[in-house]
């Protein structure tokens, strides 16, 4: 019983299991849902796959045609392995190319129709010669495929000329474009240029692109910046608007605030009508690019110039106004450019040669929107001027001029082309200096000479008031006024010791000197860091006292007075000549008061009376202790 039931029940599961393969291993050929409409003139592209087929990996498709009103008669199209499969209509079509067959991979490819006709409408199968044991499945796809006009129009407003435009100019350019069709499609336009590419991603071996896409209004109708312009479109300087005509006319204007030497190349406008498939994705099915002209930039750099006046060297009296001239050349009148203008100085007073080193400092700036500020002299913002004479056109006024405003003179103008108020983060297109003006001022002969020196009297003590004489004498001609500063410094603790009459031993180790006081040309007493009270004062035409009450210890030092000469100018304005002299050290030395000494003494012998006193108790003690011990007993 057993050796006839096993074998059937083994056939019986080997043929079921052989159906069930068979069923799930089934060739099957997809095609995109239709209908599918394109239209006449443009590009169709109808892909198809095959899937669970058996054999090798590289199928073959065949492309079949049922045309609109042929009574379902079958054409051939195109074939992969079959050159002479197509049918007369298609023949030319296949051995020029406008009618193919691509493939995407072994088992993925695509019918391509390059210019669409309104006889290619109808249905179009995708059949797949077998290449399975069994003849299982599905072998061949179809889909419909409707053929519409061509409705899509585009044309420009206004061409680009071939003459140059400014660097820093407006650009306007405007596209019409419109579709009428039947089907429900949508419109996207796309303005870019073709030509100034540059290396993708920065490799070195990276391709070149020739076209940009500058900024374009899609299918949904919102704005996309091309991928080198997005960071101009979210700054406003690059934007597209649509405007609605007449007769569905729809007007795109594309404005580029201020153009760059990059931005020139050849202009066009993309019309693209787009459809959503069945299967709802979007297609692109007519396309039309136009035109609009070259656009040449000049750049600022071969126009930009900056003059300044007068030329070459200006020599004045002190006192005198000094007036210097900044003028912009160069600039376009159309371009709507902000300027900052700098005024700059190097060099000045003290110098044997004007001009010749030291750090370039900034005298005076007007910003683009007409603000002007002084640099680190804030005196001259109520001694001078900066104003804009004209256009393109600076003037810079110093009403009294002083020896510190000799030096080399330069213009900086920074160009901010077609940014009328920049921000503080945007950089400048160009910035360019002008040659130097240089101002030498003459200043009248002055010689002056300092003596420091401590009046006869009795030592000096502790607590006494210190005195000391600075005699400054001036030899010119004219109303001068003499400021003088105090300093002093440490005397190191050796040289103290060491040197009864404060004379220093090594003068090398004398550490920074301490500003003590001042008294300024102007009469004004200044008082600096000190713990005991200090006095400054003017005993006549040149001779000064600084005065230490209630001098202490700290007060010790070497001391030297500083003189600095001011002249007075025409409009009775003080300036500094220049005009310096120090003074030899006087070494200030405290001694101790009589007091002082005669507490030592006393200390010694308070303390020494104590501690005797101490020993004479504590032997009376111990003595009258010991004889009580040993009386004890005999009791």
């Amino acid at each position: 019983m057993r050796t006839t039931i096993a074998p059937k029940m083994k056939t019986a599961l080997l043929v079921f299991v052989h159906w069930v393969l068979q069923y799930v291993v089934c060739r099957d050929v997809t095609l995109p849902s239709g209908p599918l409409f394109r239209v006449a003139g443009f590009r169709l592209s109808l892909p198809c796959h095959v899937s669970g087929y058996e054999g090798p990996r590289t199928q073959e498709f065949e492309w079949f045609l049922y045309r609109d009103g042929a009574g379902g008669r079958q054409m051939g199209v195109v074939s992969t392995r079959d050159k002479g499969f197509p049918y007369a209509p298609f023949q030319a079509r296949v051995r020029n190319g406008e009618v193919r067959v691509e493939r995407d991979s072994g088992d993925r490819v695509r019918l391509v129709i390059q210019r669409l006709r309104a006889e290619d409408q109808g249905k179009y199968e995708c059949y797949t010669p077998s290449t399975d044991s069994t003849y299982q499945g599905n072998y061949s796809g179809s889909a419909v495929v409707k053929v519409i006009p061509d409705s899509l129009q585009i044309s420009y407003i206004r061409s680009l000329t071939s003459q140059p435009v400014p660097e820093g100019a407006e650009l306007t350019l405007t596209c019409s474009s419109s579709i009428q069709s039947e089907q429900l499609t949508h419109l996207s336009v796309m303005f870019g240029k073709r030509g100034g590419g540059e290396r993708l991603d920065g490799g070195a071996d990276a391709e070149v692109s020739t076209i940009r896409e500058i900024i374009s209004i899609d299918k949904l109708l919102g704005v996309v910046p091309g991928r080198f312009y997005k960071k101009r479109y979210e700054d406003g300087e690059i934007t597209l608007e649509k405007r609605n005509g007449e007769g569905g006319q729809g007007f795109y204007v594309m404005k580029m605030k201020a153009v760059q030497p990059d931005d020139a190349g050849l202009y066009f406008c993309e019309a693209s009508q787009w459809i959503r498939d069945p299967d709802r994705t979007w297609q692109r099915i007519a396309q039309r690019t136009l035109d609009i002209g070259n656009l040449t930039v000049q750049q600022l750099a071969e126009s930009l110039g900056v003059a300044s006046s007068p030329k070459g060297e200006v020599t004045l009296q002190v006192g005198s106004p000094l007036i210097l001239t900044c003028e912009v050349l160069g600039l376009a009148s159309e371009v709507n450019s902000g300027l900052l203008v700098q005024w700059m100085k190097r060099g000045s007073v003290g110098r044997d040669e004007v001009g010749t080193g030291g750090v370039e400092v900034e005298v005076a700036r007007m910003s683009p929107d007409g603000i002007v500020s002084w640099g680190d002299d804030l005196s001259r913002a109520s001694g001078g001027s900066m104003e804009k004479v004209s256009e393109g056109k600076y003037s810079l006024k110093l009403f009294s001029a002083r020896p510190a405003d000799s030096g080399v003179y330069r213009c900086v103008v920074s160009v901010y082309a077609g940014r009328k108020n920049p921000s503080p983060s945007t950089p400048a297109t160009l910035t360019q200096r002008s040659e130097g003006v240089v101002v030498n001022l003459k200043t009248k002969d002055v010689l002056v000479s300092a003596v420091a020196r401590l009046p006869r009297g009795p030592l000096l003590k502790r607590g006494n008031t210190v005195t000391l004489i600075c005699n400054a004498t001036v030899t010119t001609t004219g109303p001068v006024q003499v400021q003088v500063q105090w300093l002093r410094w440490l005397i190191p603790e050796p040289d103290i010791t060491r040197n009864t009459g404060g004379v220093p031993l090594d003068f090398g180790a004398i550490t920074e000197p301490g500003l003590v006081a001042t008294l300024m040309y102007n009469g004004i007493v200044k008082i600096h860091a000190n713990k005991s009270e200090v006095s400054v004062d003017r005993l006549s035409d040149d001779s000064y006292r600084l005065r230490i009450h209630t001098a202490t210890v700290e007060d010790q030092g070497m001391y030297r007075c500083h003189a600095e000469v001011w002249g007075q100018d025409q409009h009775g304005g003080w300036y500094n000549t220049g005009a310096k002299a120090e003074s030899n050290l006087v070494t200030v030395y405290l001694y101790a008061r009589a007091a002082d000494l005669l507490l030592i003494p006393l200390v010694v012998g308070v303390s020494s009376a104590l501690f005797v006193g101490i020993v004479i108790i504590a032997t009376v003690t111990c003595c009258f202790m010991n004889r009580l011990a040993r009386q004890r007993p005999h009791k």
